[in-house]
């Protein structure tokens, strides 16, 4: 069984996701985090995604891994590393450089091949699984997104405004949606949840419900 949740940066995703693998036991992929992870990994060394040949050479000598509801890069844990906002803004750049959504999808579906999974992205449904057992689209008012970001960094070394982040957000969705390669954009066979006003356990036992009830 593979279970599909695409849409815009905070808009709960990961979070929700997460909550659902851990009820139904099933296994959870964070393809976000493998784009920061990338990410990470070029900034770390210095390399412009312009570079074409040094991106590509870097993708040859990186191995990505999760274990635990952590992911690893080469072996190490950049859980948290790979949240800070500069690897934020460079993030949509390099998920829109067709070799690393190659590998990263191969990846994924490799994962998706030996076991049942639970995804969150911004192509999952339209373009990793587009057979999917179940889709679904989570969205969010740009304010409450920011707000939900801010409320995660606030008390950690990184120092951003809300007003920054509101900024970056609404930036990072126009980046997402007229990319050429892979855009986000709700499956036509998604289910579309706002959880602007919802609650995370209201929007989990929502999904379970329609996932059970299938």
């Amino acid at each position: 069984m593979i279970i599909a949740i695409d849409g815009p940066a905070g808009a709960g995703k990961s979070t929700i996701a997460k909550k659902i693998a851990e009820i139904i036991n099933i296994e959870y992929i964070d393809t976000g985090a493998m784009y920061r992870a990338v990410s990470y990994k070029l900034l770390n060394k210095g390399i412009n995604t312009s570079d074409f040949q040094d991106v590509v050479k870097c993708l040859l000598e990186t191995e990505i891994d999760f274990r635990n509801n952590h992911i690893y890069l080469d072996s190490k844990d950049v859980s948290d590393l790979i949240r800070t906002s500069e690897v934020t803004s460079l993030v949509s750049e390099v998920s829109a450089i067709k070799e690393v959504r190659d590998k990263l999808v191969y990846l994924q579906r490799k994962i998706g091949e030996r076991k049942s999974a639970i995804l969150d992205g911004r192509d999952i449904g339209t373009v990793v699984f587009p057979n999917a057992d179940f889709k679904f689209f989570l969205t969010a008012r740009p304010d409450v997104r920011a707000l939900r970001r801010y409320e995660e960094i606030k008390d950690k070394a990184e120092k951003v405004s809300l007003e920054e982040i509101t900024k970056s957000i609404i930036e990072r969705d126009l980046k997402d949606t007229s990319r050429e390669i892979s855009p986000l954009k709700k499956a036509d066979d998604a289910i579309e949840i706002d959880t602007s006003d919802k609650g995370i356990e209201e929007v989990v036992s929502e999904i379970i419900r329609i996932v059970k009830g299938a």
